[in-house]
Protein backbone atom coordinates (compact mmCIF):
# COMPACT_ATOMS: atom_id res chain seq x y z
CA UNK A 1 0.00 0.00 0.00
CA UNK A 2 1.78 3.19 -0.63
CA UNK A 3 2.10 5.29 1.93
CA UNK A 4 -0.14 7.56 3.84
CA UNK A 5 2.03 10.53 4.57
CA UNK A 6 4.60 11.60 1.65
CA UNK A 7 7.64 11.97 4.65
CA UNK A 8 10.36 13.58 2.26
CA UNK A 9 7.81 15.87 1.32
CA UNK A 10 6.84 16.92 5.06
CA UNK A 11 10.78 16.80 6.09
CA UNK A 12 11.48 19.21 3.02
CA UNK A 13 8.74 21.40 3.53
CA UNK A 14 9.35 21.68 7.53
CA UNK A 15 13.55 22.31 7.51
CA UNK A 16 12.17 25.07 4.98
CA UNK A 17 10.40 26.57 7.37
CA UNK A 18 12.64 26.11 10.42
CA UNK A 19 11.59 23.17 11.53
CA UNK A 20 13.86 20.49 10.70
CA UNK A 21 14.42 19.29 14.20
CA UNK A 22 10.63 18.12 14.16
CA UNK A 23 11.12 15.72 11.28
CA UNK A 24 12.51 12.30 12.67
CA UNK A 25 10.62 12.24 16.05
CA UNK A 26 7.70 13.33 14.36
CA UNK A 27 8.12 10.61 11.61
CA UNK A 28 8.78 8.15 14.28
CA UNK A 29 5.06 8.45 16.04
CA UNK A 30 3.25 9.93 12.76
CA UNK A 31 4.13 5.96 11.32
CA UNK A 32 3.67 4.51 14.65
CA UNK A 33 -0.17 5.88 14.44
CA UNK A 34 -0.47 4.87 11.19
CA UNK A 35 -0.68 1.27 11.96
CA UNK A 36 -2.68 -1.38 13.14
CA UNK A 37 -0.98 -0.79 16.69
CA UNK A 38 -2.39 2.67 16.39
CA UNK A 39 -6.30 1.57 16.57
CA UNK A 40 -7.91 -1.20 16.07
CA UNK A 41 -10.38 -0.15 12.86
CA UNK A 42 -6.80 1.10 11.12
CA UNK A 43 -6.96 -1.53 8.53
CA UNK A 44 -10.96 -0.67 7.62
CA UNK A 45 -9.82 2.95 6.97
CA UNK A 46 -6.99 2.00 5.61
CA UNK A 47 -8.61 0.01 2.84
CA UNK A 48 -11.67 2.42 2.39
CA UNK A 49 -8.46 5.44 1.62
CA UNK A 50 -7.05 2.98 -0.98
CA UNK A 51 -10.03 2.38 -2.52
CA UNK A 52 -10.42 6.04 -3.57
CA UNK A 53 -8.21 5.74 -6.65
CA UNK A 54 -10.53 3.29 -8.30
CA UNK A 55 -12.91 4.64 -7.33
CA UNK A 56 -12.81 8.52 -9.14
CA UNK A 57 -15.06 8.43 -11.77
CA UNK A 58 -17.56 6.71 -10.30
CA UNK A 59 -19.35 9.08 -7.93
CA UNK A 60 -21.35 5.90 -6.00
CA UNK A 61 -18.05 4.20 -6.09
CA UNK A 62 -16.11 7.73 -4.44
CA UNK A 63 -19.24 8.22 -1.91
CA UNK A 64 -19.09 4.59 -0.70
CA UNK A 65 -15.44 4.47 -0.29
CA UNK A 66 -16.15 8.17 1.81
CA UNK A 67 -18.96 6.90 3.79
CA UNK A 68 -16.76 3.92 4.97
CA UNK A 69 -14.12 6.91 6.83
CA UNK A 70 -17.79 8.00 8.93
CA UNK A 71 -18.35 10.13 11.48
CA UNK A 72 -17.43 13.24 9.23
CA UNK A 73 -17.80 15.99 12.26
CA UNK A 74 -16.28 18.97 9.96
CA UNK A 75 -17.23 19.49 6.18
CA UNK A 76 -18.66 20.49 3.63
CA UNK A 77 -16.51 18.85 0.96
CA UNK A 78 -17.48 18.95 -2.93
CA UNK A 79 -15.49 15.99 -4.36
CA UNK A 80 -16.03 15.01 -7.77
CA UNK A 81 -19.40 15.08 -7.52
CA UNK A 82 -19.85 14.06 -3.92
CA UNK A 83 -21.02 16.41 -1.00
CA UNK A 84 -19.95 15.31 2.23
CA UNK A 85 -22.39 17.25 4.55
CA UNK A 86 -20.74 16.81 7.84
CA UNK A 87 -22.23 17.46 11.45
CA UNK A 88 -20.81 20.83 11.03
CA UNK A 89 -21.50 23.92 8.80
CA UNK A 90 -17.64 24.64 9.13
CA UNK A 91 -18.09 26.91 6.01
CA UNK A 92 -20.12 29.47 8.14
CA UNK A 93 -17.56 29.20 11.58
CA UNK A 94 -14.66 30.03 8.81
CA UNK A 95 -16.77 33.46 6.88
CA UNK A 96 -17.15 34.65 11.04
CA UNK A 97 -13.54 34.60 11.30
CA UNK A 98 -11.95 35.35 8.05
CA UNK A 99 -11.96 39.17 7.81
CA UNK A 100 -10.04 39.05 11.27
CA UNK A 101 -7.21 36.83 9.56
CA UNK A 102 -3.71 39.29 9.26
CA UNK A 103 -2.98 38.57 5.41
CA UNK A 104 -2.51 34.18 5.29
CA UNK A 105 -0.17 34.70 1.85
CA UNK A 106 3.36 32.97 2.26
CA UNK A 107 2.80 32.22 5.91
CA UNK A 108 3.86 28.98 8.00
CA UNK A 109 0.63 28.10 9.86
CA UNK A 110 -0.12 25.90 13.13
CA UNK A 111 -3.49 24.34 12.93
CA UNK A 112 -3.79 22.80 16.53
CA UNK A 113 -6.68 20.30 16.75
CA UNK A 114 -7.47 20.32 13.01
CA UNK A 115 -9.85 17.60 12.52
CA UNK A 116 -10.13 16.26 9.19
CA UNK A 117 -8.26 19.61 8.33
CA UNK A 118 -11.44 21.28 6.79
CA UNK A 119 -10.07 24.64 8.10
CA UNK A 120 -6.43 24.25 7.19
CA UNK A 121 -7.84 23.64 3.41
CA UNK A 122 -9.48 26.72 3.55
CA UNK A 123 -6.49 28.57 5.45
CA UNK A 124 -4.22 27.25 1.92
CA UNK A 125 -6.87 28.74 -0.26
CA UNK A 126 -6.36 32.13 1.31
CA UNK A 127 -2.39 31.50 0.22
CA UNK A 128 -0.76 30.23 3.30
CA UNK A 129 2.67 28.53 2.09
CA UNK A 130 2.20 25.65 4.42
CA UNK A 131 -0.51 24.75 7.11
CA UNK A 132 0.47 21.78 9.67
CA UNK A 133 -2.41 20.76 11.29
CA UNK A 134 -2.06 18.26 14.93
CA UNK A 135 -5.07 16.09 16.01
CA UNK A 136 -5.11 12.72 18.38
CA UNK A 137 -7.87 11.39 16.44
CA UNK A 138 -6.67 9.47 13.89
CA UNK A 139 -10.47 8.81 11.84
CA UNK A 140 -10.03 12.63 11.43
CA UNK A 141 -6.58 12.85 10.23
CA UNK A 142 -7.28 9.76 7.59
CA UNK A 143 -9.91 11.75 6.07
CA UNK A 144 -7.90 14.13 5.77
CA UNK A 145 -6.02 11.72 3.47
CA UNK A 146 -8.65 10.53 2.13
CA UNK A 147 -9.61 14.18 0.40
CA UNK A 148 -5.94 15.01 -0.13
CA UNK A 149 -5.85 11.97 -2.43
CA UNK A 150 -8.29 13.73 -4.53
CA UNK A 151 -7.62 17.52 -4.68
CA UNK A 152 -3.36 16.41 -3.78
CA UNK A 153 -2.49 19.63 -2.32
CA UNK A 154 1.76 19.13 -1.26
CA UNK A 155 1.31 22.51 1.38
CA UNK A 156 -0.91 20.94 3.94
CA UNK A 157 -0.35 18.06 6.53
CA UNK A 158 -2.67 16.70 9.36
CA UNK A 159 -0.41 14.77 11.63
CA UNK A 160 -1.98 12.38 14.00
CA UNK A 161 -0.64 13.98 17.33
CA UNK A 162 -1.31 15.89 20.75
CA UNK A 163 -0.07 19.61 20.07
CA UNK A 164 2.21 18.42 23.75
CA UNK A 165 3.75 16.00 21.63
CA UNK A 166 5.24 18.07 18.67
CA UNK A 167 8.67 19.45 19.44
CA UNK A 168 9.37 23.15 20.45
CA UNK A 169 8.29 25.71 17.51
CA UNK A 170 10.70 28.20 18.99
CA UNK A 171 8.27 31.07 17.13
CA UNK A 172 8.45 29.31 13.91
CA UNK A 173 4.62 29.99 12.68
CA UNK A 174 3.52 33.03 11.57
CA UNK A 175 -0.15 32.34 12.49
CA UNK A 176 -1.44 29.82 14.82
CA UNK A 177 -4.95 28.21 15.02
CA UNK A 178 -7.12 26.97 17.86
CA UNK A 179 -10.43 26.02 17.40
CA UNK A 180 -12.72 24.03 19.82
CA UNK A 181 -9.45 23.01 21.93
CA UNK A 182 -9.28 25.53 24.90
CA UNK A 183 -12.03 23.71 27.13
CA UNK A 184 -10.75 20.39 26.55
CA UNK A 185 -7.82 21.49 28.62
CA UNK A 186 -7.80 21.25 31.95
CA UNK A 187 -4.79 24.02 32.47
CA UNK A 188 -5.60 26.26 29.59
CA UNK A 189 -3.50 29.14 30.75
CA UNK A 190 -0.81 27.08 30.14
CA UNK A 191 -2.19 25.82 26.70
CA UNK A 192 -1.98 29.64 25.84
CA UNK A 193 1.31 29.76 26.76
CA UNK A 194 2.42 27.04 24.65
CA UNK A 195 0.61 28.73 21.90
CA UNK A 196 2.01 31.67 22.32
CA UNK A 197 5.54 30.15 22.22
CA UNK A 198 4.71 29.13 18.56
CA UNK A 199 4.37 32.37 17.35
CA UNK A 200 7.18 34.31 15.90
CA UNK A 201 6.80 38.22 17.19
CA UNK A 202 3.80 39.59 15.49
CA UNK A 203 2.16 36.30 15.01
CA UNK A 204 -1.23 36.12 15.53
CA UNK A 205 -3.05 33.69 17.42
CA UNK A 206 -6.81 32.83 16.11
CA UNK A 207 -8.69 31.08 19.14
CA UNK A 208 -12.40 29.58 18.74
CA UNK A 209 -13.56 28.62 21.96
CA UNK A 210 -17.01 27.70 23.96
CA UNK A 211 -17.31 30.74 26.91
CA UNK A 212 -20.12 31.71 29.25
CA UNK A 213 -22.53 34.86 29.42
CA UNK A 214 -21.63 37.11 32.27
CA UNK A 215 -20.56 40.71 33.19
CA UNK A 216 -18.17 38.88 35.62
CA UNK A 217 -14.52 38.08 34.63
CA UNK A 218 -15.04 34.52 36.00
CA UNK A 219 -14.73 30.64 34.79
CA UNK A 220 -17.34 28.25 35.59
CA UNK A 221 -16.71 24.10 36.39
CA UNK A 222 -19.38 21.56 34.80
CA UNK A 223 -19.10 19.11 37.73
CA UNK A 224 -20.25 16.23 35.32
CA UNK A 225 -20.69 16.75 31.82
CA UNK A 226 -21.75 19.99 29.49
CA UNK A 227 -23.71 19.49 26.23
CA UNK A 228 -23.56 15.80 26.87
CA UNK A 229 -19.54 16.34 26.52
CA UNK A 230 -17.46 14.89 29.69
CA UNK A 231 -13.72 15.98 28.94
CA UNK A 232 -15.32 20.36 29.42
CA UNK A 233 -13.02 22.07 32.39
CA UNK A 234 -12.97 25.57 32.36
CA UNK A 235 -16.18 27.63 30.75
CA UNK A 236 -14.79 31.18 30.81
CA UNK A 237 -16.77 34.74 30.60
CA UNK A 238 -15.50 37.05 27.62
CA UNK A 239 -13.87 38.86 30.44
CA UNK A 240 -12.07 36.41 32.09
CA UNK A 241 -11.07 35.20 28.61
CA UNK A 242 -9.53 38.05 27.85
CA UNK A 243 -7.19 38.12 31.45
CA UNK A 244 -6.14 34.51 30.22
CA UNK A 245 -4.61 35.63 27.04
CA UNK A 246 -3.27 38.92 28.43
CA UNK A 247 -1.87 37.71 31.42
CA UNK A 248 0.20 34.94 29.20
CA UNK A 249 1.47 38.31 27.66
CA UNK A 250 -0.47 38.45 23.93
CA UNK A 251 -1.62 42.08 22.93
CA UNK A 252 -4.08 43.37 20.48
CA UNK A 253 -7.01 41.02 21.55
CA UNK A 254 -10.01 41.53 19.72
CA UNK A 255 -13.28 39.34 20.01
CA UNK A 256 -14.45 39.36 16.52
CA UNK A 257 -16.90 36.92 16.84
CA UNK A 258 -20.18 35.91 19.54
CA UNK A 259 -22.90 33.34 18.88
CA UNK A 260 -24.72 31.16 19.90
CA UNK A 261 -24.64 27.65 18.13
CA UNK A 262 -27.77 26.55 16.61
CA UNK A 263 -29.40 22.76 15.14
CA UNK A 264 -28.87 24.24 11.61
CA UNK A 265 -25.04 24.37 12.09
CA UNK A 266 -24.03 21.61 14.24
CA UNK A 267 -26.74 18.39 13.31
CA UNK A 268 -27.23 14.72 12.39
CA UNK A 269 -26.75 14.28 8.85
CA UNK A 270 -25.84 10.96 6.42
CA UNK A 271 -22.42 11.62 7.20
CA UNK A 272 -22.26 11.71 10.61
CA UNK A 273 -25.65 9.66 11.80
CA UNK A 274 -24.96 9.88 16.01
CA UNK A 275 -26.61 12.31 18.02
CA UNK A 276 -25.71 16.02 17.83
CA UNK A 277 -26.44 19.23 19.41
CA UNK A 278 -30.18 18.70 19.48
CA UNK A 279 -30.13 16.07 21.94
CA UNK A 280 -27.60 17.91 24.04
CA UNK A 281 -29.99 20.55 24.85
CA UNK A 282 -32.80 20.63 26.91
CA UNK A 283 -36.32 19.88 24.84
CA UNK A 284 -38.45 21.93 26.97
CA UNK A 285 -35.92 25.06 26.75
CA UNK A 286 -33.59 24.81 24.10
CA UNK A 287 -31.77 28.00 25.39
CA UNK A 288 -30.26 25.39 27.66
CA UNK A 289 -28.68 22.20 27.63
CA UNK A 290 -29.57 19.13 29.01
CA UNK A 291 -27.76 19.39 32.46
CA UNK A 292 -29.50 23.04 32.86
CA UNK A 293 -26.27 25.26 31.75
CA UNK A 294 -26.57 27.91 28.82
CA UNK A 295 -26.72 26.67 25.61
CA UNK A 296 -23.56 26.60 23.79
CA UNK A 297 -22.24 29.80 22.76
CA UNK A 298 -18.54 30.19 20.73
CA UNK A 299 -16.32 33.52 20.19
CA UNK A 300 -13.93 34.12 18.21
CA UNK A 301 -10.67 35.95 19.49
CA UNK A 302 -8.03 36.80 18.15
CA UNK A 303 -4.60 38.16 19.71
CA UNK A 304 -0.96 39.17 19.03
CA UNK A 305 2.36 37.73 19.82
CA UNK A 306 4.36 41.16 20.66
CA UNK A 307 7.61 39.01 21.43
CA UNK A 308 10.32 39.85 23.83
Amino acid sequence: MQELVDFPALAARLDAAGLGHWSTPVEALVRQRLSPQGHGDFERWAAAIAAIPGARGDEQALKRALLALSPWRKGPFELEGVRIDAEWRSDRKWARLESALLPLAGRTVLDVGSGNGYYALRMRAAGAGLVVGVDPTLLYVLQFIAVNHIIRDDGVFILPLRFEETPPAAGAFDTTFSMGVLYHQRAPIDHLRQLRDTLRPGGQLVLETLFMPGETSCAFTPPDRYARMRNVWLLPTLGELETWLSRTGYRGIEVVDTSVTTTDEQRSTEWMTFESLREALDPQDPGRTVEGWPAPRRVVITAINPGA
